[in-house]
């Protein structure tokens, strides 16, 4: 298998095009026609991810950070811990591949295993993604509708929230006349002709938009299809920032931090004090999410678990809402266990012997100073 296929399975689970516009999600380093030996999967990649990866004889690597964020001005190998990095890729012929903010967004990513970590009940998505996804409709002759709505739903439209495959139609007529250079899939040119036709329509998000549209082109009966393009400014049901939900029994503030603590294997963590005696709702939002925190206090979260928090934003939160910052890297490393269940289950069902490895030391640049 190669590692063109395996990058097709993730974005199956989390669509680039979900992803912030500057973020640099995708492939970072390597060839996309490597066969792959194995996979190795790491929240960041840094010279000990490589050497282990190396060790397992792992030549596709995922991390959900991407290595190169920021454009490289130079590559220069005795000076730059990163160019070296990059030189010894290449050396082994190691496919480096990221997914951060689409996995971040997508329902069922990163915040929502958070979320499951925390065994959190009735979770959904804390702010939806709206503004990213488009209709398109089609007019189609009756007989060639559900094929062409059947090769849409293949290039991936139709998809709202848990359901697939949907469309609306309406039945009426329409009318063309060909040219003497026109080639009529229905009547003669230079006549005019009126065939019973069907309005199609389908959701399509954004990032799909151009498949959708080839699929359509290809399976139209006719040499000039007929299709409109609508911006729609719906959420989106199946992306956005952060989770929430319920825990099963409501905890006091102690026990509720006792749970962050073992849930997370935080060693500790900061926070600002709410206005709840008792915690049951809690919004969640791996990595840098405190942008969140006004829709958690407007969703009636009681606490809410984030990231990177400024102080200020402590101060906005307090007798508000209970502001836990848990760590960038324990909020996010969890996901790493989604992604290899969802590559072991589709590598499973291909009956691929590729075996699938997580980095067993930590990134985590932070350290913890215990006197």
């Amino acid at each position: 298998m190669k590692a063109d296929q395996i990058i097709k399975f993730i974005e199956d689970l989390a669509p680039p095009g979900a992803a912030w516009s500057d973020d640099n999600v995708g492939l970072q380093v390597g060839d996309l026609n490597t066969e792959v030996k194995n996979i190795f999967l790491a929240l960041d990649f840094n010279e000990n991810v490589f050497r282990e990866a190396v060790k397992k004889d792992c030549n596709f690597i995922f991390t959900h950070h991407p290595f190169l964020f920021k454009p490289i001005k130079k590559i220069e190998f005795s000076q730059d811990q990163k160019s070296q990095l990059i030189k010894d890729l290449i050396k082994h012929e190691i496919t480096l591949y990221s997914a951060h903010t689409n996995l971040d967004f997508v329902k069922g990513g990163v915040s929502f295993k958070l979320a499951e970590k925390l065994n959190l009940k009735n979770v959904s998505i804390l702010q939806n993604q709206k503004s990213n996804q488009i209709k398109i409709v089609v007019f189609v002759p009756e007989q060639n509708a559900q094929s062409l709505a059947d090769a849409m739903f293949d290039a991936g439209g139709g998809i709202i929230g848990e359901y697939s495959n949907c469309s609306f139609s309406v039945s009426g007529k329409g009318s063309f006349e060909g040219s003497d250079f026109s080639n009529p899939a229905i009547g003669e040119k230079g006549k005019l002709e009126i065939v019973d036709e069907v309005r199609l329509e389908v959701i399509v998000d954004e990032w799909n938009k151009s498949k959708v549209i080839s699929a359509l082109i290809k399976e139209h009966p006719y040499e000039e299809p007929a299709f409109d393009v609508y911006r729609l400014e719906n959420t989106n049901p199946n992306y956005g920032s952060g989770a929430i939900g319920e825990l099963e029994v409501a905890l006091n503030t102690k026990d509720f931090f006792e749970l962050v603590k073992k849930s997370l294997g935080a060693k500790n963590f900061r926070y600002a004090k709410g206005k709840s005696k008792k915690i049951k709702s809690v919004a969640v939002c791996g990595g840098s999410g405190s942008f969140e925190m006004n829709t958690a206090i407007k969703k009636g979260a009681d606490a809410f678990i984030t990231a990177d928090v400024k102080y200020h934003t402590f101060q906005d939160a307090e007798n508000k809402i209970w502001l836990l910052d848990a760590g960038h890297y324990e909020t996010e490393v969890h996901s790493l266990d989604l992604v290899k269940s969802k590559l072991e289950t589709t590598l499973k069902n291909a009956k691929s012997e590729i075996n699938i490895y997580k980095y067993k030391g930590t990134t985590n640049p932070v350290k913890f100073f215990i006197n």
